[in-house]
C-alpha cells in the first residue's frame, strides 16, 4: 500500500503539462466516473475526487483511493478575414500542432471516525493550449515568431468532510493551486505593453495561491440527495515573465465558482443526477477585460485595467444518468451545455484562447474486478463549434473580423478500491 501512496507526487509532477477546455477553461466534470455522467456531482459523489466537485462527498465515500488518467484532444482553429493591414494575414490558422494531453487525477480518503473522514483530491482545474503551425502576421507581422499560449492549473486540496447526522454532510478544502503559464509570437504588442521585456517568448512561468472550497450534502429521503458548493477565488501569485502581457502586472487568480445539484435514485439500479455551475471569469481582469481598454482607452497591457479575453462568466448545466446492470457493471451517459464565454466582438486575443465549444456528449463504465477494485473508462465528445466575429478587429488593427472554431474528444480510465 506504501507504494501505492507515492503515486500522489508523481500525479502533481505530470498535471503540470495538462490543457483543457470544456466549461470555459474549467473541466467539464473531476474524476473518471463524473466525467462519464456529464460533470455531475454535486449531491452524488462517486470516489475520492469528489473534493474537486463537493467537498461534503468526501464523508460519503468511506476509506478509498483513486488514481486515472484522461487522453484529451482538442482541436483549435482561427480565421482571419477582411483584414487591411499591408502585411495582411487572412487566412485559416491551425493550432494544432500539439494536441494530444495526459491528464492524471489522484484521490484518497479516509475515515478518520464515524463523524469525521480526511482525504485529498489532486486534479487539473482548468487549463488552455494553442499552438499555431505559424506565425499570425496581426501579432508578429514578421513572420518568424508562432503564436500560441501553454496555461496549465493544478489543485491539490486536502478536505476534511463532517457528518452533522444521518442526513447531512458538509466538508472544507484549502485549494493549494499551482499555475504554468508561457506566450509566444506576440511581438506586435510590445510596443503597446507596460513592460515590453516581460510580454512574450519568455519561456514557462510559474505561480502558486490558495483558496477554499466548502460544500453541503444532504439527503432528502431514500430516493432524493440535494449539494450545494461554493470556491472562492483562489488567489494567485503573479507570472513576472509576462508582467506586461496580463493585467495587474501579471496577476492571473483563479476565478470563484458556486453550484447546486441534485441525485435522485429512481430504483436500486438507476440514478438521474443533474447540478448548475456558475463560474464568474469576469471579476478576473485577465480573463474578463476587454480588448477595448487596449484599442479605445489606450491603457498599456499588463497596467491595471489592462486588456485581457473579455470572458463572460459561464454556467454549467449538467444531467448524469447512472444504471447498475448488475453488481459488476455500470452504465453512465451524462450530457453538459455550457453558455459561451466568447462575445463575437471579441474574438482578436481570443485566437489564443478559443474556448468557444459549448456542448458535451458523454458516456462511460465501471467494472468491478473479482478482487472487489474498480475498473472506470468515460468518453467525451464537444461537438464543433463557431464564433463567428463580428468587427472583432479594430481599425487602427487593420479591421476585419477573426472567427473561432473548436470541438474536443476524450478518454479516461480509473482505477480504484476501498480500502
Amino acid at each position: 500500500m506504501k507504494n501505492k501512496y507515492q503515486l500522489l507526487p508523481l500525479a502533481a509532477l505530470l498535471l503540470s503539462t495538462q490543457a483543457l477546455a470544456t466549461d470555459g477553461y474549467f473541466s467539464h466534470g473531476y474524476g473518471v466516473k463524473s466525467q462519464g455522467m456529464g460533470g455531475v456531482g454535486i449531491a452524488l459523489p462517486q470516489d475520492a475526487l469528489a473534493a474537486a466537485t463537493n467537498p461534503a462527498g468526501m464523508g460519503l465515500i468511506g476509506d478509498r483511493i483513486d488514481f486515472g488518467v484522461t487522453w484529451f484532444r482538442p482541436i483549435r482553429e482561427a480565421k482571419i478575414e477582411d483584414n487591411g493591414l499591408p502585411f495582411n494575414g487572412d487566412g485559416t490558422y491551425k493550432a494544432n500542432e500539439t494536441k494530444n494531453f495526459f491528464i492524471p487525477e489522484f484521490g484518497y480518503n479516509k475515515v478518520i471516525n464515524d463523524k469525521l473522514s480526511l482525504g485529498v483530491s489532486v486534479y487539473g482545474n482548468g487549463g488552455m493550449n494553442t499552438d499555431y503551425n505559424r506565425a499570425i502576421p496581426l501579432f508578429d507581422m514578421s513572420g518568424r515568431n508562432k503564436a500560441g499560449i501553454d496555461m496549465a492549473q493544478l489543485f491539490i486540496a486536502p478536505t476534511l468532510a463532517w457528518k452533522i447526522n444521518e442526513n447531512h454532510t458538509v466538508g472544507v478544502s484549502v485549494n493549494l493551486a499551482y499555475q504554468r503559464f508561457e506566450a509566444k509570437g506576440l511581438q506586435n504588442f510590445m510596443m503597446s505593453s507596460s513592460s515590453p521585456s516581460n510580454l512574450t517568448n519568455r519561456g514557462h512561468d510559474n505561480s502558486y495561491g490558495a483558496g477554499l472550497h466548502l460544500g453541503w450534502i444532504g439527503k432528502v429521503n431514500d430516493t432524493v440527495s440535494l449539494g450545494a458548493t461554493y470556491q472562492t477565488k483562489t488567489y494567485m501569485t503573479k507570472f513576472d515573465k509576462y508582467k506586461g502581457l496580463f493585467a495587474e502586472q501579471g496577476d492571473f487568480d483563479v476565478p470563484e465558482q458556486y453550484g447546486l445539484g441534485i441525485a435522485i435514485k429512481t430504483s436500486p439500479k438507476l440514478t438521474i443526477a443533474a447540478d448548475v455551475q456558475r463560474i464568474n471569469y469576469g471579476d478576473v481582469d485577465s480573463v474578463g477585460a476587454s480588448v477595448t481598454n487596449l484599442t479605445v482607452r489606450e491603457i498599456p497591457l499588463g497596467d491595471n485595467n489592462g486588456a485581457g479575453f473579455a470572458w463572460r462568466d459561464v454556467t454549467a448545466y449538467k444531467l448524469g444518468v447512472s444504471y447498475a446492470w448488475d453488481e459488476t457493471f455500470t452504465l453512465r451517459a451524462g450530457y453538459n451545455h455550457s453558455s459561451q464565454p466568447i462575445r463575437k466582438s471579441e474574438t482578436l486575443f481570443n485566437i489564443l484562447a478559443p474556448g468557444v465549444v459549448q456542448d458535451h456528449l458523454t458516456l462511460g463504465a465501471t467494472w468491478v474486478l473479482p478482487n472487489k477494485s474498480e475498473l472506470s473508462f468515460a468518453y467525451m465528445h464537444a461537438f464543433k463549434k463557431k464564433v463567428q466575429g463580428s468587427n472583432s478587429i479594430p481599425t487602427n488593427f487593420g479591421g476585419g473580423d477573426a472567427n473561432l472554431k473548436m470541438h474536443e474528444d476524450s478518454l479516461g480510465i480509473a482505477y480504484g478500491w476501498n480500502i
